[in-house]
Parts: structure tokens; sequence; C-alpha cells
């Protein structure tokens, strides 16, 4: 049944590549000739049997790429906290507590916990002053600080720990990804045909909202801001230093980059395909 449908689904396939929206305009307007189509279709002996056959592909278009989207989201993920819990971890862990080296990994790691023990310290002489602490000695004060630097000692050995299990996870879950891709091609090709129909079926407000949706959180006046904290977390992720020239540099280029090949692509594909659309674009971004 899988094949038959398969088989379906390929000639289903050529005949819409025969139908691009990227074909030339001919004598006859579109619209005109879409009217004759229908009325061709309907007429047709075999029109509620091809109806039927469009709808069995269609379907199974949609399950077969609801079913690889899932795959491809849950398998890297699996993979990536088996192997940080159970496979690599352990091994990194071991390493670690045996080669004993800095609590830090990077710069920024040390400047922030030191941060955070000379607030604690203020913290503390702030609570001895306003006397909801009764005045220590110099000894338990010593005590108290000395015990909250061996939690960030432990914290942020725990933190640099994470970030190289982090590290090697994050690349085999990578190879997994590629690998489902690269043995799945039959799959992506549904996906993408599935992708193109979603795409070219919505109205052309919707294609404008959605443009004018990811253009404002990717490139847009407050993008700038959202980037910031995505790099900071994932150079925190990753245990690298989180360092200001390069994110500032970062958010100044790659949002650029973006809004161009944004631009570029409603200029070179979607005015092609639906001229409309790029104006209601156009007017409600206004």
């Amino acid at each position: 049944m899988h094949y038959i449908i398969y088989i379906n689904m390929k000639n289903w396939n050529l005949n819409k590549i025969g139908k691009s929206p990227l074909d030339k305009v001919g004598l006859i307007p579109r619209s005109i000739n879409k009217i004759f189509e229908k009325f061709k279709k309907e007429l047709d002996p075999n029109a509620e049997i091809e109806a039927l056959e469009e709808f069995k592909i269609s379907k199974y278009h949609t399950v077969a790429s609801m079913k690889y989207i899932l795959i491809l989201i849950v398998a890297p993920i699996v993979v990536n906290q088996v192997t940080k819990s159970f496979f690599l971890g352990p091994i990194v862990d071991h390493v670690w507590n045996i080669e004993e080296p800095n609590v830090f990994l990077n710069e920024s790691q040390e400047e922030r916990a030191f941060a955070e023990l000379q607030r604690f310290e203020e913290k503390l002489h702030f609570e001895i002053l306003i006397g909801k602490i009764p005045e220590a000695s110099y000894q338990m004060m010593n005590q108290q600080i000395t015990h909250k630097a061996l939690e960030l000692a432990q914290e942020y050995s725990n933190e640099s720990v994470n970030a190289i299990k982090n590290i090697i996870s994050d690349i085999v879950s990578i190879i997994t990804f590629l690998v489902i891709i690269s043995t799945t091609k039959r799959q992506v090709s549904i996906l993408k045909s599935f992708i193109n129909q979603v795409i070219y079926g919505l109205s052309d407000t919707a294609k404008a909202f959605l443009i004018i949706l990811f253009t404002d959180i990717f490139v847009g006046f407050h993008s700038p801001h959202g980037w910031e904290v995505i790099i900071e977390v994932m150079l925190r992720h990753l245990g690298l230093p989180e360092s200001r020239d390069f994110i500032f540099i970062f958010i100044s280029t790659f949002p650029v980059v973006l809004d161009t090949i944004f631009k570029y692509w409603i200029f070179r594909y979607l005015n092609k395909i639906s001229p409309s659309a790029v104006a209601t674009y156009h007017s409600m971004n206004e």
C-alpha cells in the first residue's frame, strides 16, 4: 500500500513541477486558465477518483512529515541526554576528579564568582550594621565567607564539568542529526514538498504577517537585545568566555546579514510567486 502511494506521490510531484508558480505568464491570464482547468476537472469522469488519490497522497505527506519532524527533534535530544548521563558524562567526571584542574574554565566564570562572593560579603556587613545579624567576631565572619567561597567553587566546578559534557554531547547530537538527514533522502523530499504546500497554501495576508513577524524578531529594532541573551546563554552552555567585544560584533553584523537574505528572498522569489503578498507586506510594514 505504501509503495503504491509512493509511486502515485512521485507522479503527483512531477505534475506539480509543471505547474510551478515560477512559470512564465502566457497570453491568457492565469485566473482564466484556472477557471477552465476547474471546469475540465469537474467534467472529467475520473475526477472523483483523482480527488480521492490526491487526498490519500496529501494525507500520506502530512503523516509522514509529522513523524519525520518528530524524529528529527526527539532523536538528537535523546542521544544528547543518554550520552551526557550514561556514557561520556561519567568518564568526564572521573577524569575531572583525578586531574583536579582549575575550578574555572575562563575569566568570565571567575568574574561572576568573585562578584557573587563580593556581594555576599557586602550583604553580610550591611546586615550586621543594621542589626539584623548580631555583631559577630572577625573569625566568625571569615568562616561564613569561607563557607560561601567553597560553595561557589563547587558550583563553578560543576558548571565547568557540565560545559565539557555539553560540548561532547552536542557534537554527538549534531552527528546524529546529520546521519538521519543523509540516510533518509526520501523522507527529506516528502518534508520539503509538505513545507512548500503549507507555505504556498497560505493567504497573501498570512504570508506578509509571517514575514513581518520573523523579520521583527530576528532583525528588528529590538532584536539585538534578544541576540545578546542568546549568545551569552550559548557561550555559557559551552564554557566559552563571554567576550563583550565578540557579542557586540556579532549582533552588529549577523542581523544585517539576515536582513539582506530576507530582502533578497522577497525580491528574487516571493515577488515572482506572489506579487500581491509582497504588496500586502509593504502596506502592512508601513
